[in-house]
């Protein structure tokens, strides 16, 4: 098993991974399509991998098992956040075959390193019930704070 920190030449196997997560945790059949917009939205989103972002695969015999991605945010400085630098954590995910095995947790540890190291003072996530415990176990906390708008 090789865990990486994804490239730009690394786009066709986080386009790969990404749409069979999005199938599985959407309840799509295999055979569904994308719509062609949101493809090529997505693959300039990982265009921007080691940029805006950092994403972490993991592979195995040449196929990738596992991915997660940080998407970096710049802000107004506060004083709870002086860098104005934050995060946000999407797209977690192992395939059935390979899960509790401790592969979100090790992309995880890579993904805050990288995150402080980009002097980040705040990661965010949108947690399901099923990564909520890891989640919590690693530090990650509720937050009742936040509001959203949807556009």
């Amino acid at each position: 098993m090789e865990i990486i920190k994804a490239t730009k030449n690394d786009i066709e196997t986080l386009m790969k991974i990404r749409m069979e997560m999005l199938k599985e945790v959407n309840s799509l059949s295999d055979d569904y399509v994308f719509d062609k917009s949101f493809i090529e939205n997505c693959r300039k989103n990982f265009e921007c991998t080691g940029e805006t972002q950092t994403d972490i695969l993991c592979i195995e015999n040449g196929e990738p098992v596992a991915c997660a991605n940080l998407c970096y945010l710049s802000m107004m400085p506060t004083f709870s956040h002086p860098t104005g630098k934050r995060a946000h954590l999407m797209n977690v995910y192992v395939k059935k075959d390979f899960r509790r095995k401790g592969l979100a947790k090790k992309m995880l540890e890579l993904l805050i390193e990288e995150a402080k190291s980009r002097k980040v003072t705040e990661i965010s996530l949108d947690a399901t019930e099923k990564g909520r415990p890891l989640y919590e176990s690693m530090g990650f906390s509720s937050n009742n704070s936040a509001m959203t708008m949807k556009l």
